[in-house]
């Protein structure tokens, strides 16, 4: 299967999104940075496209202009162990955005995130009905995820 990796417009502040998610998820960094010439359409020297990987994974970001905008139609779920990592991420992408319900935020440039604890799809797939529901009933309560109360409202 070909290589599958997410592009994403900005108007443009795609360097400056890029070095603030590699300055949040470990194992990351930014590959490569092209920049527009006598062609354009941006001004001449200025950031085209940037190259990143977080946790590994390659992204691109372009400074395309302003013609596209982010929706939540298209998210990037994180996969935390604990509160302790719901926290540092909704806390860090959270910062001058816009935070949403169920676990879910735009970062300060309107990138869609789901700040998602294990737990949390563990225990809405779990085989009891009744459960599930009350786990669920709790979350739908929720901006950022609180893993204690999820296993509170479990628990019944």
């Amino acid at each position: 299967m070909p290589a599958i990796t997410p592009f994403l417009w900005f108007d443009k502040e795609a360097e400056e999104a890029a070095k603030l998610y590699v300055s949040i998820f470990p194992n990351s960094r930014i590959t490569v940075t092209s920049r527009y010439g006598e062609a354009g359409p941006g001004p001449k020297g200025s950031v085209m496209m940037v190259g990143f990987e977080l946790d590994g994974k390659p992204f691109t970001a372009l400074n395309g202009g302003p013609n596209f905008r982010f929706n939540e139609a298209v998210s990037f779920l994180i996969h935390c162990k604990d509160q302790a990592e719901v926290d540092y991420y909704w806390d860090k992408l959270g910062a001058g955005g816009t935070p949403n319900a169920c676990g879910w935020l735009k970062d300060r440039y309107g990138l869609a995130w789901q700040v998602t604890p294990d737990v949390l799809m563990e225990l809405i797939q779990d085989k009891d009905a009744a459960k599930s529901q009350r786990v669920m009933k709790a979350m739908m309560g929720m901006r950022k995820i609180d893993i204690a109360e999820l296993r509170k409202a479990a628990a019944g």
